[in-house]
């Protein structure tokens, strides 16, 4: 089919790939979407199940399911497939069981003569970006992950809740690894301008309340995969966002993951870090001052990420 507007590639339609579709549809994001599995039936239920939908969404869009030569003039291929997380199992346990799978589906999308950004959806996030990096031979710019967007969002809900204001008046990030180690950034967190940890050291409890915050956040996929079998719906409206800033040229700092040059004093690290995103991709990264505490544990989270981008390197060769 000939491209109308921007177009949007899902490869896996697992429960990430389906509620990502959902999110960008419902928010008219995209005027062609082409849904791309291993198993075709089920994505054509998927097509024909958003199709139906159609005439109660904001915008018309064409929804079908394709084939890799569709990504030849996508705008944006997200990558959602992969060996989903079970109960137990961390995001860097599926690293091997990934980095085949994305090392076959990047081939046939760069053969496609693709030239648009890659999102990065699947886990261990931050290493499969990486991945992307090295076998695609994009820049940086244009291989984006979803990095800390989530994270980021339920540290905000968790704030918004402990001081009974909406998330979206709370200004709050996670940064760093995808995954145990990763780092709230207490020093800039703040709700209309008012530092959210002064606030909460003002109280005798107030550096329990921050360890429960934290810990809440770090295990908060731990406990909905046990609950449900799978995390979808936040990570899918996260990636819309991502997606929204792409699209529509917006400029935004969101919490990515891109590959570190100096930035945060790391070198050669795919990791989640606030980051200007725009038409061209992630194409700024904001150098934030963080306490010593915060630096030092994000240099063991990129440390972490690096021992297992050597796989990465070893693949590649």
């Amino acid at each position: 089919m000939k491209k109308v507007g921007n177009k949007v590639v899902v490869v896996g339609l697992g429960a990430v790939g389906v509620s990502y579709a959902y999110s960008m549809l419902n928010q008219a994001l995209c005027d062609d979407m082409v849904l791309i599995d291993i198993n075709r039936t089920r994505a054509e239920g998927e097509a024909r199940d958003f199709r139906h939908g159609m005439p109660y969404a904001a915008s018309p869009a064409r929804i079908y399911v394709g084939d890799y030569d569709d990504c030849s003039d996508a705008d944006i291929v997200c990558i959602c497939a992969g060996a989903a997380q079970a109960p137990g199992e961390t995001r860097l346990d599926l690293i091997d069981k990934n980095l085949r799978i994305f090392r076959d589906i990047v081939s046939k999308v760069m053969a496609s003569g693709f030239d648009g950004i890659f999102l990065v959806a699947s886990n261990p996030v931050d290493v499969l970006s990486y991945a992307v990096l090295r076998f695609s031979g994009l820049p940086k710019e244009r291989v984006i992950g979803s990095g800390t967007i989530l994270d980021s969002a339920r540290f905000r809900v968790c704030l918004g809740n402990e001081f009974d204001v909406a998330p979206w008046s709370v200004d709050a990030m996670m940064i760093g690894e995808h995954g145990d180690s990763i780092i709230a950034l207490w020093s800039t967190a703040n709700i209309a301008g008012m530092s959210v940890q002064k606030m909460l050291e003002q109280s005798e409890d107030g550096q329990a309340r921050m360890d429960k915050i934290y810990t809440t956040v770090r295990n908060a996929a731990y406990e909905v995969i046990a609950a449900k079998g799978s995390t979808s719906h936040g990570i899918g409206m996260g990636l819309s966002r991502i997606s929204n800033a792409i699209l529509h040229n917006q400029g935004v700092v969101l919490p990515v993951s891109t590959l570190l040059e100096g930035e945060f004093g790391q070198n050669g690290v795919y990791i989640g870090v606030p980051t200007v995103v725009n038409r061209q991709g992630a194409v700024r990264i904001i150098d934030l001052q963080l306490s010593d505490d915060e630096t030092e544990r994000f240099a063991h989270s990129a440390e972490l990420l690096k021992s297992y981008q050597r796989k990465v390197d070893e693949m590649v060769g």
